[in-house]
């Protein structure tokens, strides 16, 4: 247990914030080669590759063991930014205290780690018939350029994948996928006085608005799961700002929505459909209009309920398979993967939170549900 809790001093030690905003985000390098060094002492083999078109952002391999097909074990090395105002511990200094070990990726997900290179020790030396592969990733928190960028390369391969996030050591089979979208319509700008000087984009935005939730209404019909606590796909019009000045028509309206995809739903022709329903209206009204996203989708994870990954994992936990509200690397790792399955120790009430923590009564069993998992589909 000394091999956790001090590489897991380190990794939290070691900042490596993922954030839209510039001036906060970091460089995730200095957490990979924290993680190359702990896992080639134990005997992996670690390849470090850049994530094109992303500065100082990085991805890990290390394997241990040769052969195809493996167990996968992935997790990301990025946090989320904090409030150091409402940390009531030092985000970047592990506290053990309350049966809780406290900082900033204890929960979300730096602790996976920490847990895996323990897990690993009695395989060390063992003739492996497949390989374990750790795979850590750069920007999940963002973009998740850096799965994006192994899932196109097309490695690592293998035959079954956990993802470490945090479900509370419930097997989780599948989850939404997420569109974060913009619409931008352009009107013409005039007197209110007389509406006929201008082009009113704000109404406009009213008519699309309404297509939009009428689209909700069909696509909730038309895609029904109860697997899910929300069994349908929504959509949310999240934020709205059009216009400048009360007594001036509104040139311009822009309005920002999420859209949460069942599994079935594809991203790209979502985003087609809701063009053909929101075009005749705005150029009915001789506006234009562009639809585009916000940052890139993710799409709806599933794996299969029955398949041996999963059924090993509920046997192991005791819980039964289940979905989840918020969204992983997982539709990513499962292109390079046969089956995968999300699990990890921390609760993802903890995770983004304020003094965040990893509880120690799941340590020793995250660690015998990793060990299981290694025997099974690595060394039998």
């Amino acid at each position: 247990m000394l091999l956790f809790k001090s590489l897991l001093k380190e990794l939290i030690s070691t900042p490596s914030i993922s954030c839209t905003n510039k001036k906060l985000d970091l460089s995730n390098k200095p957490v990979i080669d924290l993680l190359a060094t702990a896992f080639e002492e134990m005997g992996f083999h670690c390849d470090i590759s850049p994530v094109n078109g992303e500065e100082g952002k990085f991805n890990l391999i290390a394997t241990l063991g040769t052969g195809p097909g493996g167990l996968v074990l992935a997790g990301h090395t990025d946090t989320v930014p904090y409030d150091l105002n409402r940390w009531q511990h030092d985000p970047f200094k592990l506290t053990e205290q309350d049966n809780r070990f406290y900082g900033l990726g204890t929960c979300d997900m730096k602790g996976f780690f920490a847990l895996v290179l323990e897990a690993v020790k009695p395989f060390i030396g063992k003739p492996l018939k497949q390989p374990i592969i750790v795979l850590a990733t750069a920007d999940e928190e963002t973009t998740m350029s850096g799965a994006r960028a192994l899932a196109e390369a097309g490695k690592p391969k293998g035959r079954y994948a956990l993802v470490g996030e945090p479900t509370g050591m419930r097997p989780v089979h599948m989850h939404k996928g997420i569109m974060l979208e913009r619409l931008q319509i352009t009107g013409k700008s005039g007197h209110s006085s007389n509406p006929a000087l201008g082009l009113n984009a704000m109404e406009g935005m009213h008519e699309a608005m309404g297509e939009l939730l009428k689209l909700r209404g069909e696509l909730q019909q038309r895609y029904q799961n109860p697997g899910f606590s929300v069994p349908v796909p929504t959509i949310n019009l999240g934020c709205i700002h059009g216009g400048d000045n009360p007594n001036r028509i509104c040139g311009q309206c822009m309005l920002e929505y999420d859209v949460r995809m069942m599994p079935g739903m594809e991203a790209e022709a979502v985003r087609q459909e809701m063009r053909q329903r929101i075009a005749p209206l705005i150029e009915s009204r001789g506006m234009q209009f562009d639809l585009y996203p916000v940052s890139e989708s993710v799409e709806a994870f599933h794996s299969d309920i029955n398949g041996e990954l999963v059924q090993t994992c509920a046997r192991l936990t005791g819980y039964d398979p289940e979905s989840v509200a918020f969204a992983t690397e997982a539709p990513f790792i499962n292109q390079l993967c046969g089956e995968t399955v999300v699990l990890g120790p921390g609760d993802i009430d903890q995770a983004h939170q304020p003094d965040e923590y990893l509880s120690l009564d799941r340590i020793d069993p995250m660690i015998s549900l990793l060990r299981e998992l290694m025997k099974r589909f690595c060394l039998e």
